[in-house]
């Protein structure tokens, strides 16, 4: 049974008899979720910009919350959901949705999107909440008739990120009594958790395959450490814990996992920018716990600490992987060329100018806010133009997928 979370090959050369000209957006999961999530990074940011400047209001979910919601239930659990998609198929050898039923589950998405910019508040919570479960049903039918239990918990996993799309939504409806942000701290605590499980099933092995004799290593002790250290936090945010007490339980954190970055041999990625791509996002993990435990001391405002989580790293190692496996799965080289290595260093930038810029220059906070939201955006833009011919057409070896 393959337990790598994704089978990326070098391709085959291509045959000028394998390239139809049919349209292959529907063929597997990476290939719309992929596609829709960079184009809806790149929009919703601009749309946020305007109404962070107090230029556009919206229905439903107003000013931060939409922001906040929109990118974690929306752009992140799209990415999250192409590529487990992809996986679950390469980990089971049994087909997950494509085809019209990958179009309903997108369509789903979109509706989502549609839905919390309307005064329709209960549409957009049913709709909104049906996503994570319809991707829980999708994984979790070729996971469980092949008993395939090592990836059985990303089931459950997306069921709580169902309940903590719920939640805020009764919330925002006054429909329970909950701190206003409560949905999405879970959120965030769930996502962290599976990127930390993804970053530490792929990092190493790509390090490895990509860079000769980078020797970058997993050590059984630090990888439970390191993932059950994020369980306990999310335990800690559940049950309200704070001050100093979750100042500890984030630090104790943040030394586990710059503890395992060092073993992936970061310092030997520089040339590579596929992988290097993945290790600076991963290194935003302690930067994001780091701030985290600054934040309860308030040394730093808490949305920095945020920042550095959703724009360093769900935003750079979700569009280093959008590109590593789109490559793999379209039959391409696993090379990233210079439209690819722009758009990292654009969204490194983002993450750069948002989270540190305002530390250091207290008093243009609004200006840090517009330019990180002007290079995010330009980053995914870039990756949407880009990947449209990638992700619209067939593998380029003929092969399906």
């Amino acid at each position: 049974m393959e337990k790598q979370p994704l089978s990326v090959e070098e391709p085959k050369a291509a045959s000028p008899t394998s390239r139809a000209a049919d349209f292959a957006l529907w063929r597997l999961g990476f290939r719309p979720f992929y596609l829709i999530a960079s184009a809806f990074a790149a929009l919703s940011i601009a749309f946020w910009s305007l109404q962070y400047s107090g230029l556009l209001t919206f229905a439903y979910l107003p000013g931060p919350l939409w922001h906040a919601h929109e990118m974690l239930f929306g752009y992140t659990l799209a990415v999250v959901a192409g590529f487990l998609f992809t996986a679950v198929r390469n980990w089971t050898q049994h087909e997950t949705p494509t085809g019209l039923p990958l179009m309903a589950i997108a369509a789903l998405w979109l509706a989502g999107r549609v839905l919390v910019v309307t005064p329709f508040g209960w549409a957009a919570a049913v709709v909104n909440v049906a996503f994570p479960l319809a991707v829980a049903i999708g994984i979790g039918v070729p996971l469980v008739r092949s008993g395939n239990r090592r990836n059985w918990f990303f089931i459950p996993l997306f069921v709580l990120l169902a309940a903590a799309e719920l939640a805020t939504h009764l919330v925002r409806l006054g429909r329970v009594e909950l701190a206003p942000w409560a949905g999405v701290r879970l959120g965030l605590d769930v996502v962290l958790f599976i990127i930390a499980v993804m970053a530490g099933r792929v990092i190493p092995m790509f390090t490895n395959n990509g860079i000769a004799g980078a020797k970058a290593r997993r050590l059984p002790w630090l990888e439970r450490a390191a993932l059950a250290s994020l369980l306990l936090l999310a335990v800690a945010d559940l049950a309200g814990l704070r001050g100093a007490a979750l100042a500890a339980i984030l630090i104790g954190a943040a030394v586990c996992h710059l503890l395992r970055w060092s073993f992936w041999q970061p310092h030997r990625t520089w040339r590579v920018p596929l992988v290097w791509v993945l290790h600076l996002g991963y290194l935003w993990i302690p930067i994001h716990l780091a701030l985290r435990a600054l934040a309860e001391y308030q040394f730093v405002a808490a949305p920095l600490a945020t920042h550095a989580l959703t724009i360093g790293s769900i935003g750079g190692l979700t569009i280093g992987m959008m590109t590593r496996t789109a490559r793999g799965h379209t039959g391409r080289p696993l090379i990233a060329d210079g439209f690819e290595i722009t758009s990292y260093v654009l969204v490194q930038a983002a993450a750069l100018v948002r989270v540190f810029l305002p530390l250091l220059l207290a008093g243009i906070y609004l200006g840090s806010v517009l330019l990180s939201g002007l290079l995010w955006s330009a980053g995914f833009a870039l990756y949407a133009v880009r990947y449209w011919p990638i992700l619209t057409r067939p593998r380029f070896d003929g092969r399906p997928g």
